[in-house]
């Protein structure tokens, strides 16, 4: 569909995609990762999928200057140009494809924790 394999995780368990194109993705259990900063994901994330973007996302956060920022988009607008777009509402973020080759692996549930009991809590900054 014009996007990278590696923009979900390997613990991706199932998902539905809808006629619409309403995208679901259903994970073991939340995820948290790195492509150039810390990203985590829900248990469930969902978006309208077409041809090379994925808009109203749901469930996927970036950590960005210590705060965690909802991904409202990520966008491929021409695959040679070798960059992907993250919409994280206050930035446009361009990021180079290649972080995104393999389906990265998520955080041990301790890492979670661990992270999570040093003061850096999931909360998204609306």
């Amino acid at each position: 569909m014009g996007l990278p394999a590696g923009l979900l995780p390997k613990e991706v368990k199932s998902y539905k995609l809808s006629g619409s194109g309403l995208l679901e993705v259903f994970l073991d259990g939340p995820c948290l990762t790195r492509f150039d900063t810390m990203a985590f994901y829900e248990s469930e994330v969902r978006a309208n999928l077409t041809y090379g973007s994925l808009t109203g996302v749901e469930g996927l956060s970036q950590e960005e200057l210590f705060l965690w920022l909802p991904v409202k988009d990520i966008i491929v607008n021409d695959p040679s140009s070798g960059l992907i777009l993250f919409d994280i509402g206050v930035a446009h973020k361009q990021l180079s494809l290649s972080l995104f080759e393999d389906p990265p692996d998520c955080a041990t549930k301790s890492v979670l924790k661990d992270y999570a009991g040093n003061g850096k809590a999931f909360a998204v900054a609306a």
